[in-house]
């Protein structure tokens, strides 16, 4: 099923807002974009792969969380709080989440075409996470097996070296999941063949 998204035209002072909610289903986000006069000014995203793979998500609960995301900026402008308009991070924590999140520095497959090496960035309300737990897997599939595992770095930096099998390339997607003391954070990121 299609999750539809919102858009809204909002007035506040002399300048008008366009909002626009959809979800990212290929990449297991909820996101929200903020324009002026054409120009995204901010952005707002989050992850619900978390969702998926606890206990599994219904589209009509998942456009129910698009709707209160969209509506709780579309009300935060119309009332003209700063922090309304939503700053344009790449930080994308879970839905619901704890401030953890998992960033993707760079994503390439190494020379012998054997490997994916993912480059993360994991942090915690912004600031770099130390000894965070990364394990990846194929996307999509149930009881898939652990592919690789690392620990972030003094940065908040890890390395994950993903095999390229069958799995992998059928699906052009890996679920990563990074777990620091109570905090998880659980992203889907898809892979160019």
């Amino acid at each position: 099923m299609t999750i539809f998204g919102f858009n809204t035209d909002v007035k506040h002072e002399d300048t008008v807002y366009h909002v626009q909610s959809e979800a990212r289903q290929n990449d297991c986000l909820l996101q929200t974009l903020v324009f002026v006069k054409g120009q995204c000014v901010g952005k707002r995203a989050f992850s619900y792969a978390n969702m998926i793979l606890e206990s599994g998500v219904s589209d009509e609960a998942l456009h129910e969380f698009l709707k209160s995301q969209h509506r709780a900026v579309v009300e935060g402008i119309r009332a003209g709080q700063a922090d309304a308009v939503p700053c344009a991070s790449t930080e994308i924590q879970d839905l619901g989440g704890s401030g953890l999140a998992l960033t993707l520095i760079s994503l390439e497959l190494e020379t012998s075409g054997a490997t994916f090496l993912l480059r993360l960035l994991v942090t915690d309300s912004g600031q770099p996470v130390p000894q965070a737990n990364i394990k990846c897997w194929a996307s999509g599939l149930a009881n898939a097996s652990e592919l690789a595992r690392a620990a972030s770095g003094s940065t908040g930096h890890a390395e994950l070296q993903v095999p390229a099998n069958e799995d992998v390339m059928r699906e052009c997607a890996v679920m990563v999941h990074a777990v620091f003391s109570e905090k998880s954070a659980t992203r889907k990121f898809r892979l160019k063949k």
